[in-house]
């Protein structure tokens, strides 16, 4: 049993690496936004009263990825299924969208209030 579940622990950490690898060379809102990341890090770890300032910073970053890589799942099933126009396809990327759009501010207000105040 405990052999069966460190197996599927691998392989799942085996596929969540070929995922990011997969969205670092073929996603490009992915690869802009975790340029951003990355070039934020550091500025997060200058700027950051504490180390719960610099969590909430870094983690509003992550978020914006997260986000990012399921849209980007939700834009490859639905482009699986069909590339001529349907609504409910069109509302579901939209929605996605959306969701990536809502991850960006909360991240730009998250960085302004803690590096203004």
């Amino acid at each position: 049993m405990l052999i069966s579940n460190l197996i599927r622990i691998f392989r799942a950490f085996k596929f969540s690496l070929q995922g990011l690898k997969e969205a670092t060379r073929g996603e490009h809102a992915f690869q802009q936004e975790l340029l951003v990341a990355v070039l934020m890090l550091p500025i997060g770890i200058y700027f950051a009263k504490n180390t719960v300032e610099f969590c909430v910073l870094f983690g509003s970053g992550i978020l914006v990825l997260i986000t990012e890589l399921i849209n980007s799942a939700i834009e490859g099933a639905v482009d699986r299924v069909g590339t001529d126009y349907n609504e409910l396809a069109g509302k579901a990327k939209d929605l996605g969208s959306a969701a990536v759009f809502l991850a960006i501010i909360n991240a730009a207000v998250t960085w302004a209030l803690i590096l203004i105040f």
